[in-house]
């Protein structure tokens, strides 16, 4: 599979990131790995997770998504083909970005991902109660350890992520070299007014997460009232309104003139547009994961990315 350059990191990965949410959340332990392996078998080869997922979940407290790719990578026993992200920041127990609390942290993942480096660190989140030169700093030094190769941002809006970077340049420190932006079909205005600017401008990797808006973009749910007793219910209600329905229609309209399902013409547009380096998704079945697989090799037409742009906006 053809892979893109992440940024100016020196990574490269396939088309599609693996979101790792999931794992021991809505996949246990068996389905997580059998996802990871038809991940791999299919050639794709970054994953990202965080070390908050999937705290929210009932009866979880963080920690769980690691901890499974972590045995998945003991039982595997091959590292380097893999690209591993994760994140600090968000979780309770190693919440901010104060210089400590990154330095405990990247080392509590990397035992729970059964690994001695993580070829992206994420700041899950923008701390604006701690200077950029400390959090910068401390990323700094886990650069310098072999710990960490890449530093991303996830969260950060344009005028914050410009600053930090200039911050990087200034003091000859590691700079961020990806973006983790919330940006789909549907939310669109935050990446495009700015944050894609910055990433042409510093030539920074993209990799952006919920793809599939949770969900609303695969076409399963046709109301309010098809979330029921979904685990993602919380995350999807917003996106039923008039705009989000009419985004619908002609997902499914241009979906059927393709020959392919709404999921995978949502993220084949992610992955044709110019900013975006690889969308993140997620899936709990390996028939799931095999309908989002196959977006990597779906080429939309010019006239079909004309009018989901449009029904996008």
């Amino acid at each position: 599979m053809k892979k893109r350059q992440l940024g100016r990191s020196g990574i490269e990965i396939a088309p599609l990131v693996f979101g790792g949410n999931v794992f021991g959340w809505t996949a246990d332990e068996a389905r997580s790995f059998a996802l990871l392996d038809r991940f791999v078998e299919q050639g794709f080869n970054a994953i990202d997770t965080a070390d908050v997922y999937s705290a929210w979940g009932p009866g979880l407290s963080g920690g769980e998504s690691e901890a499974v790719i972590g045995k998945w990578l003991a039982r595997r026993g091959r590292r380097d083909d893999v690209v591993l992200m994760t994140k600090v920041g968000k979780w309770e127990p190693r919440k901010g970005l104060a210089a400590d609390n990154i330095a405990a942290a990247v080392d509590d993942s990397l035992k729970r991902l059964d690994t001695d480096y993580l070829d992206v660190y994420f700041a899950h989140f923008d701390d604006r109660d701690v200077p950029l030169e400390e959090s910068l700093g401390a990323f700094a030094k886990l650069v310098e350890a072999g710990k960490v190769r890449a530093l991303g941002a996830s969260n950060y809006d344009a005028s914050r992520l410009r600053e930090a970077l200039a911050i990087s340049e200034a003091q000859g420190l590691p700079r961020y070299e990806v973006m983790q932006p919330l940006y789909n079909l549907y939310d669109r205005a935050a990446f495009e007014s700015d944050l894609a600017a910055v990433a042409d401008e510093h030539q920074l990797g993209v990799v952006s997460y919920f793809s599939l808006a949770s969900g609303f973009l695969s076409g399963k749910y046709k109301g309010v009232e098809d979330l029921q007793g979904k685990a993602r219910a919380g995350f999807l209600e917003g996106y039923f309104d008039d705009r989000g329905m009419q985004l619908l229609d002609v997902l499914r309209r241009v979906a059927a003139d393709v020959r392919a399902t709404p999921a995978q013409v949502a993220l084949a547009w992610l992955m044709a547009q110019p900013a975006v380096t690889a969308p993140i998704a997620s899936a709990t079945s390996v028939e799931q994961f095999d309908e989002l697989a196959a977006a990597a090799g779906l080429s939309l037409p010019p006239a079909a990315l004309k009018e989901l742009d449009a029904a996008g906006r």
